[in-house]
């Protein structure tokens, strides 16, 4: 089956949902206005109004997103690497650029510098709130990898930290594998990125890297 054949009843769908609810809040928003007697728009046999309220809610950005576009420009940092359990730390200098896109419901995310002994790194992400799903969800590529790594995210009870558990596939053992990500505000223009993983070698987990970022 190709590759367009897979994805097109799900697109078809999502898009008819997108249709369904943005012409019925329409109609719902005219009611006041039309004329006696106009016909209204029909939900579909069997959804009530909280149907559509839902799909609506699902869609509207909030104080979770609010709180992603919080991170807005660019950013220059200073990173330590560790390649291993007893490896010793490795620093290099990288940037990063936060964007904010689909009207504050996402942002996105780009990161340069330098892996020590592996050349420019460019990475780039997509980072969002799930209103269904309650949690913070992201993806991740980069000219290091050619897979995705998605990840979803726990906000801190004190709102400065979300922590991370994102999943890919192990390049040495072939196998799924988790990085822990913890991103803390330190203050109102600094940051901190630390990441833990297990050594393939080892299964050992350790403290993969730490980044301080400081907003231009």
């Amino acid at each position: 089956m190709s590759y367009r054949k897979l994805i097109a009843p799900a697109f078809v769908a999502a898009a008819g949902i997108a249709a369904l609810v943005g012409s019925l809040a329409i109609a719902d928003a005219a009611k006041e206005t039309a004329p006696a007697g106009q016909p209204e728009t029909k939900l579909p046999p069997g959804w009530t109004m909280d149907d559509l309220k839902a799909c609506m809610a699902a869609g509207t950005p909030g104080k979770m997103q609010e709180l992603l576009t919080k991170d807005a420009g660019e950013w220059t940092g200073k990173s330590t690497m560790w390649m291993g359990p007893e490896g010793p730390p490795m620093t290099s200098d990288c940037t990063s650029t936060v964007t904010p896109i689909m009207d504050g419901r996402y942002i996105k995310v780009e990161m340069k510098g330098d892996m020590p002994g592996m050349g420019p790194y460019h990475g780039g992400g997509i980072y969002g709130y799930d209103n269904v799903s309650k949690k913070f969800v992201s993806s991740w590529i980069d000219n290091h990898s050619t897979g995705i790594m998605q990840g979803e995210g726990e906000l801190s009870d004190d709102g400065k930290s979300i922590t991370w558990n994102s999943k890919f596939n192990c390049p040495l053992t072939k196998k799924p594998s988790v990085m822990k990500e913890v991103d803390t505000i330190t203050g109102a223009d600094t940051k901190k990125l630390e990441m833990w993983g297990d050594d393939p070698k080892t299964g050992k987990n350790y403290k993969m890297m730490s980044i301080e970022l400081t907003r231009k």
